[in-house]
């Protein structure tokens, strides 16, 4: 997967080919709910049918529609991502400031109008007035964007240093809205992710107050009405947190939320944020759910369900990742280089988990300035980083060190080449080129073939000394490309 920032919408025709030559598969979009909506700035709703795309101004859908007709005509998938702040007049009452903070409290009915009238759209029935073809069928979604921070979804809990979780009964409304609609407007059977919950929270006593972030496994428990101890909340902890306040009740929780229990998967964006491995787990945060997490996000989800007699094993979704990397951050210590690394040691720890369904890279190319959201595959000005080609054809050895003539392990992924293959239906190859540390060129020691829908490889590989190993591939219009470099030591 690939999820992409403002970039997609400035420079679209020359990203989404830059998307298709990366091998990418599905991209995430994010469909924004005060974008979309008429009179977006008004305090008062607007006279019209929310639930009929008809009903909205051609101008609102005309930043999606071209790039849903261009990512479909690339054989490009679609998570098309519902998201907010919504329009003004949908925001609850009560946000200390109703202009700068949109995500207070929104509308569940109204998020669900909107939902209906996008799943309407994008059915693949749906001809916009002066088109002379339906638009391409969605039938990938997530619902909402990062719930657990009061940025995305206010208030977290009622009051700083308040213990009673808000976002959670929130979110389970705005979920409950949107799957209605999904399965009114005939995408019951799509794939629909929930969660889509950032990695980390506050943990400190008072945190995380109306606006700050909350821990994402904290967040699922409030979410799922239970305590820390995982058992159901009852009386005024079940009311506060908009929970069943009985077995009785509780017994119709499942029914009354169909999506906490019947979603095709769960999505989150496990980032480490941290100079860690990514196979090591953020020290003292239990909570937590970074990527060396997920065994543990796993079997918390697997206990929710248990608790209300579900057997649900949701797939998992990493819908939004990457290495914010210095530079241009200055305050990570990531170097573009490292970063590269990292990003092929996660994509083998994620593909080694059967029960993750996806790899994510988010932004093709990282902001202006030094202080920003640094993961993009090229810098700010367009030069690609070391992580280009580590996304494109990612190689990885989980042993480098080893005695003279024993095999090495060689994980590998050529991104692009299942697109190659369906273009030429011709059965792709990748070289496993090795170069001596005593120096040379680099030579070819294995030509592997591709199988599989997304080009993965894993073989064993004698290699004749120490040295440089590295990917070459070449694409059918003969442009030949390398992966990064993983440096060998024989003994």
């Amino acid at each position: 997967m690939f999820t992409v920032g403002a970039e997609l919408y400035t420079n679209s025709a020359a990203n989404m080919n830059l998307l298709q030559s990366l091998g990418v598969g599905v991209v995430r979009l994010d469909m924004n709910w005060a974008a979309v909506a008429p009179n977006s700035p008004s305090l008062h709703k607007p006279a019209f049918d929310a639930s009929d795309p008809n009903a909205y101004p051609a101008t609102s859908w005309a930043r999606y529609d071209p790039l849903i007709r261009g990512l479909t005509a690339r054989h490009i998938g679609i998570d098309l991502a519902l998201i907010g702040p919504p329009p003004l007049w949908a925001e609850g009452r009560g946000a200390p400031s109703r202009t700068t903070q949109p995500e207070w409290e929104p509308d569940a009915g109204a998020y669900a109008d909107w939902v209906h009238a996008v799943g309407t759209r994008y059915s693949g029935h749906f001809t916009p007035p002066g088109a002379s073809r339906p638009l391409p069928r969605i039938d990938f979604w997530s619902v909402w964007n990062e719930p657990n921070i009061g940025n995305n979804l206010g208030p977290e809990t009622t009051h700083a240093g308040s213990a009673v979780e808000v976002a959670p009964r929130l979110y389970r409304d705005l979920l409950n809205g949107a799957w209605s609609s999904l399965h009114a407007t005939g995408h019951g059977h799509d794939r629909i992710l929930i969660g889509e919950l950032a990695p980390a929270g506050a943990t400190f006593k008072g945190a995380p107050g109306q606006f700050g972030a909350m821990a994402p496994l904290r967040f699922l428990r409030a979410l799922y009405c239970v305590d820390a101890s995982y058992r159901q909340l009852r009386g005024t902890q079940a009311r506060q947190r908009g929970c069943p306040t009985t077995p009785a009740a509780s017994a119709h929780f499942a029914t009354q939320n169909p999506g906490l229990f019947k979603a095709s998967g769960f999505a989150v964006h496990p980032y480490g944020f941290t100079s860690l491995p990514p196979n090591v787990r953020i020290p003292n945060e239990p909570d937590y759910a970074e990527l060396a997490a997920m065994p543990t996000l796993e079997s918390t989800l697997d206990r929710l369900q248990r608790i209300y007699g579900s057997d649900t094993k949701f797939p998992i979704w990493s819908t939004e990742f990457g290495f914010i990397t210095n530079p241009p951050n200055t305050g990570y210590t990531i170097t573009p280089a490292l970063a590269a690394y990292y990003l092929n040691w996660a994509e083998y720890i994620t593909w080694l988990d059967p029960r993750i369904k996806s790899f994510d890279n988010f932004l093709i190319a990282d902001p202006p300035g030094t202080t920003v959201f640094a993961t993009g595959l090229e810098t700010a000005t367009g030069q690609p980083k070391p992580s280009f080609d580590a996304f494109r054809m990612p190689v990885y050895l989980p042993v480098t060190r080893t005695t003279a003539k024993h095999p090495l392990l060689v994980w590998g992924d050529v991104r692009p080449a299942p697109d190659a293959a369906r273009r030429t239906h011709r059965r792709q190859q990748v070289e496993i080129q090795f170069k001596p540390t005593s120096g040379g060129n680099f030579t070819t020691v294995k030509t592997v073939p591709l199988s599989g829908p997304h080009g993965y490889f894993e073989i064993r590989q004698v290699f004749p000394g120490s040295g440089s190993v590295r990917l070459r591939w070449t694409y059918p219009n003969g442009q030949t490309v390398v992966s990064r470099i993983a440096d060998i030591t024989l003994h």
